[in-house]
């Protein structure tokens, strides 16, 4: 046999052996791939509509991962709390919104799978820079934590019913002792809050505001709804616009731009705390009347349930509520430990506060739609 001719077998043989190899190459491959699609964690995608404030939570990759470990995939989009029964819910498996009355009002119109499930909470609060809060302090608006060894007193208690006289007789912050010195407050006294008609914690402020400027009285029918509306549509009117979430005025306010006083969730303010993030000269005013927000899972498939179960029992997923600042369901401990280094800000025992109730569904609405105008 002549060189050539060796030449080409041997290229022949190892053409054969390449070919031998590369499929066995891929048939391991597609054996491997088998095997770890049996060993993996399959997922199930759950949809499902929230409010705002919880974006943050669900998109958080430990908290992605801690539901892909129990199976679930969860695709959300946001929306008002109260606008979730104005939306076609079809195909969703959960809705997800910051209060048990929109909760109720949307078990009654939907094809729910067994009743609302409240996994965590968290009250409303009022931010305010320290200039404003001080001089609100200064006019018995507000009374501020003394500040002690390590605790610049940056909390307090917003006074309501001195705050609502003064919002009902168009009080200025020029008509104000002690604003002389400070040049950005200026206008009307009052606070930013959301649009009442859609977002939940504009409608809860307005049921607080009611409550205490009625003499404890929950608004229960007509007569309470036109008793409390003029007071009602001053708190809303003086804002001109408002949004339909507490994400984008909270923004504003921590950018430093917008109005030195804003409703929130005191759940945004302890997730900046958690992060460690820059808080300036931020105080926070807890109202002594106030709503807190149950956010409450209506789940209207199985899979929806099967989540608002995990999120109510889940040890890993109550540990990460508490860090994006909720207050877990049924154990104070959890929030209490992980704030311990921020009592500064936070006021983990809710002292001198008193929880108001909350009008149905239809008549809050209504107070809402008055307010607004």
């Amino acid at each position: 046999m002549g060189f050539r001719e060796h030449a080409a077998l041997v290229r022949r043989i190892v053409g054969i052996v390449l070919a031998v190899l590369l499929i066995g190459g891929v048939a391991a491959a597609v054996v491997a791939g088998r095997d770890s699609e049996d060993t993996g964690t399959a997922t199930k995608t759950v949809r499902g509509v929230i409010g705002s404030e919880k974006a943050e939570f669900f998109a958080d990759p430990e908290v992605v991962n801690a539901l892909a470990a129990k199976g679930l995939t969860v695709k959300t989009e946001t929306s008002g709390s109260w606008a979730m029964d104005q939306l076609p819910l079809k195909g969703y498996d959960f809705a997800f919104p910051s209060s048990t009355a929109p909760a109720d009002e949307l078990k009654t119109t939907t094809k729910s799978n067994g009743a609302p499930l409240r996994p965590f909470y968290s009250p409303l609060v009022v931010v305010a820079h320290r200039a404003a809060a001080q001089v609100l302090a200064d006019n018995g608006l507000a009374e501020l934590a003394p500040p002690s060894a390590g605790d610049p007193g940056r909390r307090g208690r917003l006074l309501m019913k001195p705050y609502l006289e003064a919002a009902a007789a168009n009080r200025t912050w020029q008509q104000l002792d002690g604003t002389e010195q400070h040049a950005e407050l200026g206008g009307t006294v009052f606070i930013t809050s959301t649009d009442p008609v859609t977002s939940n914690s504009g409608a809860l402020f307005l049921a607080a505001a009611s409550y205490a400027a009625d003499g404890g009285r929950v608004v229960a029918d007509a007569d309470g709804i036109t008793r409390t509306a003029p007071l009602l549509r001053k708190l809303v009117q003086v804002q001109g616009a408002q949004k339909t979430s507490s994400d984008a005025p909270f923004r504003d306010f921590i950018s430093g731009v917008g109005n030195p006083l804003v409703l929130v969730y005191e759940s945004q303010v302890a997730s900046l705390l958690l992060r460690n993030q820059e808080t300036g000269d931020l105080v926070v005013l807890y109202p002594d009347t106030t709503v807190s927000s149950d956010h409450t899972v209506v789940p209207l498939t199985g899979p929806g349930r099967e989540l608002g179960e995990l999120l109510s029992t889940d040890p890993r997923l109550r540990e990460l509520a508490v860090l994006h600042g909720f207050r877990p369901q049924g154990a104070a401990a959890e929030f209490t430990a992980a704030t311990a280094d921020h009592t500064a800000f936070i006021d983990q025992r809710l002292s001198g506060v008193r929880q108001a109730p909350v009008p149905t569904a239809e008549v809050l609405r209504t107070m809402a739609r008055r307010a607004r105008g």
